[in-house]
């Protein structure tokens, strides 16, 4: 009924809960401070604005099939190609659960002690990072015997982590604003011009490589739209409202992350609060509300101690708020991603027990084999011998690049989707094929740039552990598609050749 459709405003409020990340403010501060607002809105106008209407012609094209990108892709490419894009954003979700699986224990340890301990934990002769990864290995191992048992039910804690992340962003603003106005308009982090918003207070972030590199920072902060193109049946007029709400929240959730950068710098001094080796990209998020919480209670003029008292409420209610968050979407993204994958591509692609559902209607096969691969990745970044620093770098450039690389995919199979001559379009955006290839071309130029000198610039430092593990998710995974089609092909020949000649030997 048209009641029940979605309309413009209600998408709008869809794709920013989907895509805005507090985190990613705090994280574009740390690496660039407020040179990391331009970046943003590049990545805004290259990537996600044209990337996002593209989804919405796959979306509404393939409303009916069940595959998810494995069907946008299938019915623009092929099946095999399908199979390999997909199972390389299948990846992503897998590097995303090893890279969260030891970051949650950041969030765990604020709450408990209102601050970032986990650096000084060691047992048994075993550093920080090693005790971590055995932490995050239980973690998995444990999210995943609850899920296969169906007890998804838990993931409704997500819910009231959301709840905590809408109030974090209220409470950060309001202090900002507050600390501003006791300083008598002062910011923390000086602005000296033009050349504040270009160059970075980071010396990790100087060169042209390292600077254009933080583009994938960017694309993995506007991650999601493409989850926003199955629900195009469910929206009134999807022709009018699904692009009018995809440019209205793009404006918007540009609009925000830019203007939450921005304010960071009222209570943080880049080089008193970050330039030092006790925060990183795991901790940066707890460590600025700490410090925006103390610097909101020196402003009222209080002791030193209940500033640093504030402070470490501040960041309590982060790390607490952030640790249910991360607890309820594993209990969903440990079988929801790799469910929908197996059950949505072609069970001929597939070992019948990958495809077998247990009584609760979960692959426990499949997520058990998912949770091995995950626990085999904690292990060997986690004893690879970093630092705490390096360690959470290693972690955050897989993440980024992994949830970056299937957009590779989606995008250049545009074209080919776009010269299917058998399909029903509801609606189409993109009408001119050579400005769709231009569009398409500079998208995907802007994806490679990002992931090449993401993955290039620790070569050129000579760090190559981080440049090992920042690019090898996507290309290991990409390989074993590849080789795993190979295998179930020729398989599935022998089979046929059997079938026909069953005398044969």
């Amino acid at each position: 009924m048209k009641h029940n459709k979605i309309k413009t405003s209600g998408l709008v409020l869809m794709i920013i809960s989907t895509i805005f990340g507090f985190a990613n403010t705090t994280v574009a501060y740390e690496q660039m401070g407020y040179a990391s607002i331009i970046w943003y809105v590049l990545a805004a106008a290259f990537f996600l604005l044209p990337s996002s209407l593209m989804f919405a012609e796959y979306g509404a094209t393939f409303k009916d099939a069940h595959g998810g990108i494995y069907s946008w892709l299938a019915g623009s490419i092929g099946e095999e190609w399908a199979f390999i894009g997909t199972f390389i954003w299948l990846s992503s979700w897998i590097i995303w659960m090893t890279s969260t699986a030891s970051k949650v224990w950041i969030p765990f340890s604020t709450t408990l002690f209102g601050s970032d301990k986990t650096q000084s934990w060691g047992v048994m002769g075993l550093n920080s990072n090693q005790v971590i990864g055995i932490l995050a290995i239980f973690w998995i191992l444990t999210i995943t015997w609850f899920a296969v048992r169906g007890m998804d039910s838990i993931a409704r804690i997500a819910s009231i982590g959301g709840i905590f992340t809408i109030l974090l962003n209220v409470i950060f603003g309001i202090a900002s604003l507050m600390i501003l106005y006791l300083n008598g308009g002062h910011f923390a982090q000086p602005i000296n011009g033009i050349s504040s918003f270009i160059q970075s207070p980071n010396s990790q972030f100087q060169s042209p490589v390292t600077l254009i590199s933080f583009i994938v920072y960017a694309v993995f902060a506007y991650a999601g739209t493409e989850s926003m193109g199955g629900v195009t049946d469910n929206m009134d007029k999807p022709e009018k409202t699904f692009p009018r709400g995809l440019i209205i929240s793009a404006v918007i959730i540009t609009l925000g992350y830019s203007l939450t950068i921005f304010l960071w710098g009222i209570s943080t001094n880049w080089q008193k609060v970050l330039g030092n080796d006790q925060v990183n990209l795991g901790n940066i998020t707890y460590v600025l509300m700490n410090n925006l919480g103390y610097t909101l209670g020196e402003g009222f003029n209080l002791s030193a101690s209940a500033s640093a008292f504030l402070g470490g409420l501040f960041a309590r209610f982060a790390g607490l708020g952030m640790f249910i968050g991360y607890l309820g979407s594993f209990f969903v993204l440990v079988y929801s991603p790799l469910k929908s994958f197996i059950m949505g591509s072609n069970p001929n692609f597939w070992p019948k027990r990958m495809t077998k559902l247990n009584k609760k209607g979960m692959p426990a096969f499949a997520m058990w084999t998912q949770a091995a691969v995950v626990v085999v990745i904690i292990f060997f970044v986690s004893f690879g011998g970093s630092s705490a620093q390096q360690f959470y770098v290693i972690l955050t450039n897989m993440g980024n690049i992994s949830t970056s690389f299937p957009y590779l995919f989606l995008i250049a199979a545009f074209p080919f989707f776009k010269r299917q001559k058998n399909l029903q379009r509801p609606f189409e955006i993109y009408t001119n094929r050579r400005w769709t290839d231009f569009i398409v071309g500079v998208v995907l130029f802007v994806l490679v740039a990002g992931i090449g000198f993401t993955a290039i610039a620790p070569v050129l430092a000579h760090d190559y552990q981080t440049a090992f593990w920042t690019i090898i998710g996507p290309i290991f995974f990409g390989f074993v598609a590849w080789v795993f089609l190979q295998y179930q092909n020729k398989k599935k020949s022998k089979s046929h050749n059997w079938a026909e000649n069953p005398n044969q030997n």
